[in-house]
């Protein structure tokens, strides 16, 4: 299962392709005359740092679900949840799941894709809810995208748990508190970007660089 945001995933690629455009107007004077001054080199820039941003916060995040575990990608940070290791699954003005995190505290990855403010939930729902009157009382819970994300999520998660089931009970008894013994083991991994930090610290570097150059001269 892959979620991600097509909305920005369009803007994205449409800022790609006006910057793209406007770099080899710079560049080769695809309109004009090439202009290579302080200035263009600044504009150059200041649209080279519109593409890490297009690309952090368009094109990155996603949500992916396997028989492994979950992956939330952030604009800046990953997230790799093994089944074993979540304690939770929610979905209100965003999805949120709680783990088991590297030192063994519990902690909580906030997805990006589909996040809404508290009002936008709130028509959201109420959509929901009159599209379940139109259909003469079909279950439509959990229809909001946030909300079917985690449904969908706990859904995986349910047939990924382990079954514990057995005709005796103590060898059940046993059974399940090795299940616990091994999700206590297991924890999800929190890291930072490498190629989504690059993107945005180096055009901001570049600002800075010029800006000094602006003022020396």
């Amino acid at each position: 299962m892959t979620i991600r945001s097509t909305a920005g995933r369009v803007a994205a690629y449409a800022w790609l392709t006006f910057a793209v455009l406007n770099i080899a107007d710079l560049v080769f004077g695809l309109t004009g005359e090439p202009t290579y001054s302080l200035t263009a080199l600044t504009v150059g820039v200041l649209l080279l740092l519109g593409c890490g941003i297009a690309y952090t916060v368009g094109l990155r995040p996603v949500i992916r679900a396997d028989d492994d575990g979950v992956e939330v990608r952030n604009p800046l940070r990953d997230i790799r949840i093994p089944w074993a290791a979540v304690r939770g699954i929610e979905g209100a003005n965003a999805v949120k799941i709680r783990f088991t995190g590297p030192d063994g505290a519990e902690l909580e990855a906030r997805a990006w894709v589909h996040q809404t403010s508290p009002r936008a939930q709130a028509k959201a729902e109420a959509r929901a809810r009159k599209e379940q009157a139109k259909t003469q009382g079909f279950d439509l819970t959990g229809r909001t995208p946030t909300a079917y994300t985690a449904q969908r999520l706990n859904e995986i998660l349910q047939r990924q748990r382990p079954k514990t089931r057995s005709g005796a009970p103590d060898k059940a008894a046993a059974a399940k508190a090795k299940a616990e013994e091994a999700r206590e083991s297991v924890r999800g991994a929190v890291t930072w970007s490498v190629p989504a930090v690059v993107s945005l610290v180096v055009p901001l570097a570049a600002l800075v660089v010029l800006a000094i150059v602006g003022a020396v001269s």
